[in-house]
């Protein structure tokens, strides 16, 4: 049995394609123990670290930090039986872009970790235990041809037949002078760097026809982003009048280019689905909160409340599920064919965090008590701003609050999280002049913005919850009574 074993990126179980390698845990000579974190990997749902499958030394890292990497590619090797002697030979530790073409004997001494759950010859995404189909890290099985690596006993085709003995070389004639282009460069290979030569095919700009300001006469990319805003190299002498006002640039010099990936790309995938595929219909309650502003206050007094965080997102979460419990049908999925109402209530809280907005959810948190919300809401947020949020905690929601307020905004038309059948928007609470038993009076005022899909719950429906939901905020204790 071999020593070295590659360690493939793994199926993190929430249907996703690929993941970006964040940060190493350990480097090439680390002894690991088995279960021991190695890598923190960051899939379109979460950031997760990801423990070694055997104990042993790294003998080599695959893949940089900031590679995006399929799932089921090795990242990693692992010698399990480090203290056996040295190997044959070792290319641990240099990066994957300079490894040496493997020997046979080499890759005799390497057994590929296989995968949990059996595939089709050559496929991607074949049927796995329980008779759900095998998906990995970013969305869906994948049944595209897979590439391989060699096999033991494998051989180059060009190996088999020994290649015949080239003749003597003939004498060389001198080289011709090299030719001098238009712009007074060297006619030749053009020395530029990978991501330049992709700015300037981005860009359209001939590489040929630049002169290079770099070592060796190289191009730079301010030399390509010289060429495609029209601006002339600094180096060449200019004979040109001064222009009577400066012209502004409006070239890739002044851009910003942030890929799409992680969070954004899958909350933009999200939003597009749902909102080009549930009919979307929002409505908007404007409601004096000065009677639940107070019961905080009073609710922070208590002793047993102390050392918890009340803010007034748990009396909106509390009011959006005692009206589920009120009207069930804003709690359910439209299913093509039929409409499956939740008995559960998977609270979403949508929470801005530096990877971008997520939504994690507090699992069955109609059945918690107040002080239970609390404390989950708080973990909830800690945990999302720490970016340690799991995949599983931000799957199987089913209803969800984002408290716009928190920056300062009235209100909005949210946008379903797609397989829910409405959103609620927290707006923010001000001081505002309010007709109160008579008389107009400061009094804490807020605006709540209710989406829902029009499919399942319709006009009545929706302002009746939205209502309910209003009627809380504005009376708690009168509603605890009257409703419980």
């Amino acid at each position: 049995m071999s020593r070295v074993k590659e360690f493939n990126l793994p199926d993190l179980g929430e249907g996703l394609t690929e993941g970006e390698i964040l940060a190493w845990l350990v480097k090439v000579g680390d002894d690991i123990e088995l279960n021991q974190p190695i890598v923190e990997v960051e899939t379109a749902k979460a950031a997760v670290e990801i423990p070694a499958k055997w104990a042993g030394r790294v003998q080599a890292i695959f893949h940089p930090e900031g590679a995006t990497v399929e799932v089921g590619v090795p990242i990693i090797a692992i010698d399990t039986d480090p203290n056996a002697g040295p190997l044959e030979q070792s290319t641990a530790g240099a990066p994957a872009e300079t490894l040496p073409t493997p020997s046979a004997a080499s890759l005799a001494a390497v057994e590929i970790a296989p995968a949990e759950g059996m595939v089709e010859p050559g496929l991607i995404g074949g049927a796995a235990p329980g008779g759900r189909t095998a998906v990995l890290v970013g969305y869906g099985p994948r049944n595209a041809p897979a590439k391989r690596r060699a096999r033991k006993g494998d051989v180059p085709a060009q190996a088999a037949t020994p290649a015949p003995v080239a003749p003597a070389p003939a004498p060389v004639a001198p080289a011709p002078a090299p030719a001098v282009n238009g712009n007074g460069r060297v006619s030749g290979p053009v020395l530029a760097k990978p991501p330049v030569r992709k700015l300037a095919k981005d860009l359209g700009v001939d590489l040929a026809t630049l002169t290079g300001s770099g070592p060796l006469g190289s191009i730079t990319r301010e030399d390509v982003q010289r060429a495609a805003s029209g601006t002339p190299a600094a180096a060449e002498p200019l004979t040109v009048a001064a222009p009577a006002a400066s012209v502004a640039s409006f070239g890739a010099d002044r851009e910003q280019r942030i890929p799409v990936k992680g969070v954004r790309k899958l909350t933009a995938e999200n939003m597009a689905r749902s909102a080009f595929t549930a009919p979307h219909v929002t409505e908007f309650l404007t409601v004096d909160v000065t009677r639940s502003m107070k019961a905080l206050d009073r609710l922070r007094d208590r002793r047993e409340w102390r050392d918890v965080r009340v803010s007034p997102l748990l009396l909106v979460a509390k009011a959006v599920l005692l009206a589920v419990k009120r009207h069930p049908m804003v709690n359910s999925t439209w299913a093509g064919d039929e409409i499956v109402v939740k008995e559960y209530v998977n609270l979403g809280i949508a929470a801005a965090t530096e990877r971008g907005l997520i939504v994690p959810n507090i699992k069955d948190a109609g059945r918690l008590s107040l002080r239970e919300l609390a404390d989950a809401m708080t973990a909830l947020v800690q945990t999302a701003k720490s970016g340690r949020t799991s995949p599983a905690d931000m799957s199987g929601g089913t209803l969800t609050i984002t408290n716009v307020g928190v920056f300062g905004v009235d209100t909005g038309t949210p946008i379903l999280p797609p397989g829910e059948s409405a959103i609620l928007a927290f707006g923010a609470v001000r001081e505002q002049p309010w007709v109160h038993k008579g008389k107009v009076k400061p009094r804490l005022v807020t605006t709540l913005g209710l989406s829902f899909d029009h499919r399942i719950v319709d006009g009545e429906l929706g302002s009746k919850f939205l209502r309910d939901v209003g009627d809380f905020l504005a009376d708690p204790e009168a509603a605890l009574l009257a409703w419980t």
